[in-house]
């Protein structure tokens, strides 16, 4: 058997071993058809089954939730932060957001650009490291909608509950932890994400909105801009990205053996706390870099006592066969991602690294 190293990437992360095999035996002829889905029309029948199939199985580990469509777009959410305010800030509105890190930050840069645009809390004053409190949320009474990132990969910061926007949508960049855990579709307008944490490989992005925000796009922007263009077009109207649609849906298979979103949340949950006692119980030798009432499930940062033993641990990580723990480049430190497919095992063999390096190095 093939060795798997213990895979802590931020993205793209870690994939389930029994999607990667399933996907190995079909590779070459899928389902008897004497090709790769790869080589298929997106036209034809056998692409469009598996396509539709995606989309049901997303909304079905959602609970099926009334009037929302699932759309597979490309350009991650990257062109999400343009198309938003593109197809859903009008004339006389604001586009509203939360301030939590990097990612937040670009959603706002590229609003800006667009229209009128507002921030509505802000955690920089904490240098991002911890999510504003709900009751500090201030929407502007003309917003076209609230936008918030669910899970800062950077500083390892989530929300735990999200804000009663009322009537205004609430527009959610679930990148980094969608499907990690039960949601109620109820409070969202909108959730997108690119699915190269916890979806399956990069190359497609998921939108699932109510079918209202989607359907009619303002006609002076680009056709392929609007959100109208692919809800009309079942995400057809340009070649889809079909072999990562293939691999999402497979990834949604998997969720479903694990007991839907509560197993994967329970299993995320139990991760977590392992690597988050490890720092804790470490005598401050590891120090967790969020504000402990934030604190991510899916992408832990943490730090030891100096500059110097981070690039150690690093180091030592690597070759002890982790990938991915060196923290991102604009804040340092570490970071472990433990996105839904990475096994719990991964996290034992981690805690076990960080005791025996502790103790060599105290």
């Amino acid at each position: 058997m093939t060795k798997r190293a213990y895979n802590f990437n931020a993205g793209p992360a870690a994939l389930p071993l029994e999607v990667l095999e399933r996907a190995q035996k079909e590779f070459v002829d899928y389902q008897g058809t004497g090709m790769s889905i790869m080589e298929m029309s997106h036209r034809g029948a056998v692409y469009e089954a598996v396509h539709n199939e995606a989309q049901q199985r997303l909304l079905s580990l959602l609970g099926n939730p009334e009037g929302f469509k699932v759309l597979f777009l490309q350009g991650g959410a990257s062109t999400q932060f343009a198309m938003l305010p593109m197809n859903l800030l009008g004339e006389g509105q604001t586009a509203s957001y939360v301030a939590t890190g990097s990612w937040a930050d670009k959603a706002i840069s590229e609003a800006k650009l667009i229209g009128e645009t507002h921030v509505a809390a802000s955690s920089e004053a904490q240098n991002y490291m911890q999510i504003p409190a709900l009751e500090d949320i201030q929407i502007p009474d003309n917003a076209a909608y609230l936008h918030v990132t669910s899970n800062e990969t950077i500083g390892g910061i989530q929300y735990k509950q999200f804000p009663d926007t009322g009537n205004v949508p609430l527009i959610v960049d679930m990148s980094s932890d969608i499907l990690s855990r039960p949601l109620d579709m109820s409070q969202f307008g909108m959730i997108y994400a690119g699915a190269q944490k916890n979806l399956g490989p990069s190359g497609v992005t998921v939108v699932i909105a109510r079918e209202e925000l989607l359907s009619d796009s303002p006609k002076s922007i680009p056709t392929i801009m609007r959100y109208s263009t692919h809800l009309k077009n079942n995400s057809l109207y340009n070649t889809p990205p079909s072999f990562a649609i293939y691999m999402v849906n497979e990834v949604l298979k998997w969720i479903e053996e694990q007991g839907g979103l509560e197993g994967v949340a329970r299993n995320n949950k139990r991760k977590a706390s392992l690597i988050y006692d490890a720092i804790d119980q470490s005598g401050s030798f590891y120090k967790g870099a969020a504000e402990t009432s934030s604190r991510s499930n899916m992408n832990i940062t943490f730090r030891l006592p100096s500059e110097e033993l981070d690039k150690a641990f690093a180091k030592a990580s690597e070759q002890a066969g982790f990938v991915g723990l060196k923290g991102h480049r604009s804040v340092g430190g570490l970071r472990a991602s433990i996105y839904n497919a990475v096994p719990y095992a991964s996290c034992e063999a981690l805690v076990e690294f960080m005791k025996d390096f502790q103790a060599k190095n105290s």
